[in-house]
């Protein structure tokens, strides 16, 4: 493979570690392999530290590629915990507010659920990479500062109650949707509408385009991976 040239190489992104530092493992040893200082790679689509699965990564001119392999349909697993709430919709933060539950049924669920099939608006998490006068929203949030963001317009094509538990309160969806949508949000908007809170425990993107987690490398795995293909 020429790595120089330009590949695509996808990655399975472990539980625990940003988007960048997946990308700065494997950037570092393939320019150690390379004998080059830096070479030129990037990402295609951020996923948040506590989520797991598809990252694709591109070197050299496939890097221009990026762009195009943004907008391709991803495909999503995640549970839910009902009754509570966090600041960033997730486990990244503590638990700041709790909600009744007694009145949520999987009967509930599935009627609330098609509302979220379309096109939709959704207002993305304070604990964002999105842009505000030149400053990352997460940024702003981390520093106390107030942070404001308007609605965008996304597309979910589907959405499927995978499982209820009514006793722990949790439910599993997986989602298939376009660009920008941010999970956490979804699970936030979810929460509301059946009347109580929510928040993310596990996420994973299974897909995205016509790549699938099963063709994905671990980190564990690159190495090797690597010694056979350079």
């Amino acid at each position: 493979m020429n790595f120089q040239e330009g590949e695509v190489i996808y990655i399975n992104k472990p539980y625990g570690m940003s988007s960048f530092g997946a990308l700065a493992y494997v950037r570092t040893r393939l320019s150690k392999r390379l004998h080059v200082k830096r070479l030129k790679t990037g990402h295609a689509g951020t996923l948040d530290p506590l989520a797991t699965g598809v990252l694709i990564l591109c070197t050299g001119k496939a890097t221009k590629r990026i762009e195009s392999l943004q907008l391709a349909t991803k495909e999503y697993t995640a549970t839910l915990q009902l009754g509570a709430t966090t600041a960033s919709y997730d486990r990244e933060h503590t638990v700041n507010m709790t909600y009744p539950t007694r009145h949520i049924t999987r009967e509930l669920i599935d009627r609330v659920l098609p509302n979220f099939v379309g096109e939709i608006e959704q207002v993305p998490p304070e604990y964002s990479a999105c842009s505000i006068g030149g400053d990352r929203a997460y940024k702003l949030a981390r520093r106390g500062e107030k942070v404001e963001l308007q609605p965008k317009v996304l597309q979910i094509d589907e959405l499927q109650l995978t499982h209820f538990d009514p006793r722990t309160m949790q439910m599993s969806i997986r989602v298939v949707c376009g660009k920008g949508t941010y999970i956490r949000a979804l699970a936030r908007d979810i929460g509301q509408a059946l009347g109580s809170g929510a928040f993310l425990t596990a996420l994973c993107r299974t897909r995205v385009g016509d790549v699938r987690i099963e063709d994905c490398l671990t980190l564990d795995e690159f190495p090797a991976w690597l010694d056979k293909n350079i």
